[in-house]
């Protein structure tokens, strides 16, 4: 079964991400044939990071990148939910995507974003980002803006939102399924080797 990660890419107080996170995960619990799990980098506790070799190397020293490669590792797919920051995304997201290489690759992400402008900008930073790691990032993309999707500081989402998800769903799905064959003949490869 496919299985993709719904990673909270705030850990600010306060953040809104949490709920913004949960309302995809609710959405996407719907969903047949795959499964949606919440990544909350909080619970995760990475350090600024303090790997002497480059991800793209995979020999990890610390045993918490171990523990959050092996998590990586398990999905086909993913969709962050990310806040803009300064016109980005947040250090903290950044900082978890550059701790390991291999396992993301050959994998596809989408993206729920939310900020002034609904994170658009955010957005296509980790686009930018994840190419460098061979993540195939889908068009369908779930941008809440704080001045109408939110009321109070609380997620307040429209219809029309509810209604956006579902394209994001099937892309990342459909893309996710489809690259378990690259991932599958480079392993064949490897091991033929």
């Amino acid at each position: 079964m496919t299985k993709i990660a719904i990673i909270i890419g705030s850990t600010r107080p306060g953040r809104n991400g949490e709920a913004v996170a949960r309302w995809v995960l609710e959405h996407a619990a719907q969903r047949e044939g795959v499964e949606y799990e919440l990544v909350d980098l909080l619970d995760w506790n990475l350090p600024h990071l303090d790997e002497a070799m480059p991800a793209a190397m995979g020999q990890y020293a610390n045993d918490h990148t171990k523990a959050w490669a092996a998590k990586i590792d398990e999905f086909d797919g993913y969709i962050f939910v990310t806040p803009e920051y300064n016109h980005s995304t947040s250090g903290a997201l950044k900082n978890a995507i550059d701790y390991v290489g291999a396992e993301w690759y050959n994998k596809a992400a989408g993206f729920v974003s939310y900020g002034v402008f609904g994170g658009a900008r955010a957005v296509e930073h980790l686009r930018l980002v994840l190419s460098q790691l061979q993540v195939a990032t889908v068009s369908a993309h779930v941008g809440l803006s704080l001045a109408h999707d939110f009321e109070n500081w609380s997620l307040k989402a429209t219809a029309q939102q509810e209604a956006a998800l579902t394209p994001l769903f099937d892309q990342v799905e459909s893309w996710s399924t489809a690259l378990a064959t690259v991932r599958n003949a480079d392993a064949d490869e490897q091991q033929a080797a």
